[in-house]
């Protein structure tokens, strides 16, 4: 089997990009982006760190050695309940939810060709807080919370889809009707949170910031299921998002039945967005501030900028996870506090520039 790399540094559009060519018997050809697979790499490699900084640091700080020991099961028991039961399971938690954040919202970005965008516009996230809430307030039981929440984000985001359709979905109709139905959400969680005991309500609000306190191995076996399923599905429907991001006609000449991609992003998109607030709650400004960090890291934009988005997800929540356990420590903040507050002077700094923008115009 040979190998042969091939810059093309001649033609403008393909600067930083190599193709890798495989002989026999694999007979493969693959375009590798430098910039996305360098940027990937970094992010990985920042991951990798954070991962085991939160191993090691926390209320029962332990010794690198002993962490590693742990993970190769040689730990003391002590040392395996902190790290195997405690730590890793919600550090996993924090990774997977971020990454699947990111991807959402850099689809929804895309496909509605709005930088502003992320999947609570379509309501994706008020439909599953509603649930929730209404779950926590009335009693029915604290297991059943990440399923309430799944199956309201499911029925808002099909609820958006049929009352946008006319004929055909636009992105301005989407993200009208989505503004609707999250302000009717928001309206019935908020009636829920006045109506509800006040034990019940204070774990409704905790639950709403965003939290990844007390997750187990029995959260990341279904979101890494769900994981599995959906990010093929998004890397699949590539191409035809990239053909969305010109518009409808652009598309069209392409090749690409617009209703078709259409309703496959916006069910994928709302579907990892679904999965990852079951999970962990609806962790704020993630999925919209995660997207812009990627297309800055690899200067790029459309579907190349999925893997580098997902990374930048990832790390994301799990550093805002390490920070809120260390600021107040011993006490735990929840993981959406701390999104937040990076989250909200990044958005108003981009409605400034669009603001301007728009001026000069």
């Amino acid at each position: 089997m040979s190998v042969q790399a091939q810059a093309h540094d001649d033609l403008p559009a393909a600067r930083g990009r190599v193709t890798l060519r495989l002989g026999r018997p694999l007979a493969v050809s693959r375009r590798l982006d430098l910039r996305v697979t360098l940027c990937c790499a970094g992010l990985a490699l920042a991951g990798f760190v954070v991962l085991g900084v939160t191993l090691i640091v926390g209320e029962f700080p332990l010794p690198p050695g002993e962490v590693v020991a742990t993970l190769l099961g040689q730990g003391a028991q002590a040392d395996e309940f902190i790290v195997l039961t405690l730590r890793l399971p919600r550090a996993l938690v924090a990774i997977l939810a971020g990454g699947a954040l990111a991807v959402s919202g850099h689809i929804f970005q895309t496909l509605v060709r709005n930088p502003l965008a992320s999947p609570d516009i379509i309501g994706v996230t008020s439909g599953a807080a509603l649930v929730a809430v209404g779950i926590i307030v009335l009693g029915a039981g604290s297991t059943l919370v990440p399923f309430g929440a799944l199956a309201g984000a499911t029925v808002a985001a099909t609820l958006v889809y049929l009352l946008a359709w006319r004929g055909g979905v636009s992105p301005y109709r989407l993200v009208l009707v989505g503004i609707g139905i999250a302000a009717a959400c928001g309206a019935g969680t908020s009636y829920l949170l006045v109506r509800g005991e006040l034990a019940d309500v204070q774990q409704a609000t905790v639950w709403l910031v965003g939290s990844l306190n007390g997750r187990s191995w029995s959260d990341v076996g279904p979101l890494s299921v769900a994981l599995a399923l959906l990010l093929p599905l998004a890397a699949a429907l590539a191409r035809s998002l990239d053909a969305l991001s010109l518009g409808e006609d652009a598309a069209t000449a392409l090749g690409v039945r617009v209703g078709r991609a259409r309703l496959g992003l916006v069910a994928v998109g709302a579907a990892l967005a679904a999965v990852a607030v079951a999970a962990t709650g609806p962790i704020g400004f993630v999925a919209f501030i995660a997207p812009h960090i990627a297309r800055r890291l690899a200067d790029r934009t459309g579907s190349a900028v999925l893997p580098v988005a997902a990374l930048s997800g990832a790390v994301l929540v799990l550093t805002a996870d390490l920070v809120a356990g260390l600021v107040l420590a011993p006490t735990q903040l929840p993981v959406g506090i701390v999104t937040v507050v990076l989250g909200a002077p990044y958005f108003l700094f981009l409605l400034q520039r669009a603001n301007r923008v728009g001026a000069g115009a």
